[in-house]
C-alpha cells in the first residue's frame, strides 16, 4: 500500500509533513482491521471491507450500465449528473421501468430525506441531496419512510385522482445500506396497486483514513462535517486524508501516485464539477507530475468552497421559512396527466406471445 511523500511541496504546512507517517500507519492498521472483519451492510451498521459487486449479487439489484445512462440522457434531455457519470451511483432497481413511465408521460418524482438540523451531518450525508438538489428534511421510521414513495402522499401536487397515483413512479437515490427499507416498500406496492419505487444505490464516501473505512458522525477525525471551518477542513485533509502518493518525492516523480486509493482524489470525484479537470488531475497524479500536497490543496479548496456556500445558505434560513415549507398547502404546480399511449399492433402481438 502506498503512502504520502515524506517531503511535501512548500505550500503544505509543516504539520502535515510530520504527521504523514503516523497517518499512513493508522490508515494501514484500519485497512487491515477492515479486511479481517466480515462485511456487514444494513441500515443500522456498515463494517468490514465493502464489496459492491457482492452487494449487487446479494441484493439482487442491477448495475447502472453506460447504455442505461445514455438512455436516461435521451429521455430527460439533460446530461447525466456527475455522480451517475462517475459511478458513485452504481446500482439500481427498476430504473428502466421509471424511464418507460417518463416516455409514456406518466408522473415521475424524486424522494429523499435526512435530519438536517443535526450538527453531526458530514459530506457523506449530502450525496442524495446533491443528486436531487433539494431537501425534504424529515427522517422517520420505515413505515413513514415508505409512504412518500407513493404519489398519494402528495395530493397538493398530484391531486386526488387514484388513476394518477397508480401511474406515478418514484425515484429514490440513497446509499445502498438503505435498500432494505425500500425492499419492504417494493413488496407492499403491488398489493396497494401502486408501482414499485425505483432506486439508485450510491457508494459510501470513505473516511479520511482510507477506502476500507466509513465516515462516522461520532468520530471527528474520520469525516469532514458541514459545520467545519475552512481551517478545520484544511487540517483534516492535510493530517488525516490517506494518500496514494509515494514515500519520497523522488519516488513519486518516478513512479507516480495512485488516485484509486487516494482519499483527496476520491472526494474530488464527488464534489468537482468538471470531468475534464478531474481527468487532468488524475493524469498528472498518476504520472508523478502532481504531488500529494498539490492534490490535497485542490481538494481543500473545492471542499471549503462547497461547505462555506452551504453554511452561508443555511444562515439565511429562518424559523418562518421552515414553518412555511413544512406546512401542507397547495403548491404553485399543476400536474396534467396525458392519456395513456395506445400500444402498437407489434407490441400487442409481442405481449400475447
Amino acid at each position: 500500500m502506498t503512502s504520502a511523500p515524506d517531503t511535501p511541496p512548500a505550500d503544505v504546512p509543516a504539520a502535515a509533513a510530520t504527521t504523514t507517517a503516523a497517518a499512513a500507519a493508522a490508515a494501514a492498521d484500519a485497512a487491515a482491521a477492515a479486511d479481517s472483519e466480515e462485511m456487514v451492510v444494513n441500515p443500522w451498521k456498515v463494517s468490514g471491507n465493502v464489496d459492491y459487486e457482492k452487494l449487487v449479487r446479494d441484493y439482487g439489484s442491477k448495475h447502472i450500465s453506460p447504455e442505461l445512462i445514455e438512455r436516461l440522457e435521451r429521455v430527460t434531455g439533460h446530461r447525466a449528473h456527475r455522480l451517475l457519470r462517475r459511478g458513485v451511483f452504481f446500482s439500481h432497481r427498476d430504473l428502466e421501468a421509471l424511464l418507460d413511465a417518463k416516455e409514456r408521460g406518466d408522473p415521475v418524482f424524486l424522494y429523499t430525506g435526512r435530519g438536517p438540523s443535526s450538527d453531526s451531518m458530514h459530506i457523506g450525508h449530502l450525496v442524495p441531496f446533491i443528486f436531487t438538489n433539494h431537501n425534504i428534511g424529515q427522517w422517520s421510521f420505515p413505515a413513514i419512510q415508505a409512504a412518500p414513495s407513493f404519489a398519494s402522499s402528495f395530493p397538493a401536487i398530484f391531486g386526488q385522482d387514484e388513476a394518477v397515483f397508480r401511474r406515478a413512479f418514484c425515484l429514490i437515490p440513497c446509499a445502498i445500506d438503505q435498500d432494505p427499507y425500500f425492499r419492504i416498500t417494493r413488496d407492499v406496492a403491488p398489493r396497494l396497486k401502486y408501482n414499485k419505487p425505483s432506486l439508485l444505490h450510491a457508494k459510501f464516501i470513505p473516511a479520511l483514513q482510507g477506502f476500507n473505512t466509513k465516515m462516522s458522525a461520532s468520530s471527528q477525525t474520520s469525516a469532514i462535517f458541514l459545520t467545519d471551518t475552512p481551517n478545520q477542513i484544511k487540517n483534516k485533509i492535510n493530517k488525516y486524508a490517506f494518500s496514494g502518493g509515494r514515500m519520497t518525492v523522488e519516488e513519486h516523480r518516478e513512479l507516480g501516485g495512485d488516485p484509486d486509493v487516494d482519499v483527496a482524489f476520491n472526494y474530488l470525484t464527488y464534489f468537482l464539477e468538471s470531468d475534464e479537470e478531474l481527468a487532468d488531475i488524475e493524469k498528472k497524479y498518476r504520472s508523478g507530475e502532481m504531488l500529494t500536497g498539490e492534490l490535497k490543496k485542490i481538494c481543500i479548496n473545492v471542499l471549503t468552497e462547497f461547505i462555506t456556500e452551504f453554511q452561508e445558505s443555511r444562515k439565511k434560513i429562518t424559523d418562518e421559512m421552515v414553518s412555511h415549507i413544512m406546512t401542507p398547502r397547495k403548491l404553485d404546480y399543476t400536474f396534467t396527466m396525458p392519456p395513456p399511449k395506445a400500444e402498437s399492433g407489434d407490441k400487442k402481438k409481442s405481449k400475447k406471445k
